[in-house]
């Protein structure tokens, strides 16, 4: 079985998703997963380039995240675009990746920003929102990547609203509160998805 947990950027995703780890649940994160594909010598980094030019590169060949970032944010029809190119390359590789062999638990995690708002929706069982307010993810998102307010607001608005994330969810971990209940919460959802799908 997959569960598949979403979150809005700077809602602690990667603090959860490691407590889980923690408990040898293993995951699959789709940011990872778009990370490598466009690694240098890919055919979509090569797409990319021919798209965009050769400013989406760094000197060292490898992509310019942040230059790319702020074009596809700026220019709606350049996101429709790169999303066109590389959602469907995520997809397969996510799929073969979430199989690992010699696997003992009866579930695994997909972790995933855009969980709702991508057809990767299809391939979970389950939805496990780490949900905090907005006002939070907006500090934490400007502290931890360097990033403007205005450029936080700007990839807040093209994710899901977090009401309505929040509706869609099978469980929800609230993660503004210390450390020590976000773990309590981890161990409970575990054990009840042990029992679920053993």
């Amino acid at each position: 079985m997959i569960v598949g947990l979403t979150g809005g950027i700077g809602s602690g995703k990667s603090t959860v998703v490691r407590l889980f780890g923690d408990l040898d649940v293993h995951w699959v994160d789709a940011d990872d997963v778009a990370r490598e594909v466009v690694e240098p010598g890919t055919p979509a980094l090569e797409a990319i380039a021919r798209h965009f030019g050769e400013d989406v590169l760094l000197a060292d060949g490898s992509l310019n995240r942040a230059w790319l970032r702020e074009r596809v944010f700026a220019e709606p029809d350049e996101r429709v675009w790169l999303e066109t190119l590389l959602h469907p390359i995520i997809r397969k590789e996510l799929i073969r990746q979430l199989h690992p062999r010699d696997y003992h638990l009866p579930y695994v995690l997909l972790v995933s920003p855009l969980l709702l708002e991508t057809d990767q929706r299809d391939l979970v069982n389950k939805i496990l929102v780490v949900d905090v307010p907005e006002s939070v993810q907006i500090e934490r998102t400007m502290a931890r990547d360097n990033n403007s307010r205005e450029l936080v607001e700007s990839i807040m608005a093209a994710q899901m609203a977090r009401a309505d994330r929040c509706s869609q969810a099978d469980a929800i971990i609230d993660n503004n509160c210390p450390l020590v209940e976000v773990e309590r919460q981890v161990a409970e959802l575990h054990n009840r998805f042990l029992l679920e799908f053993s």
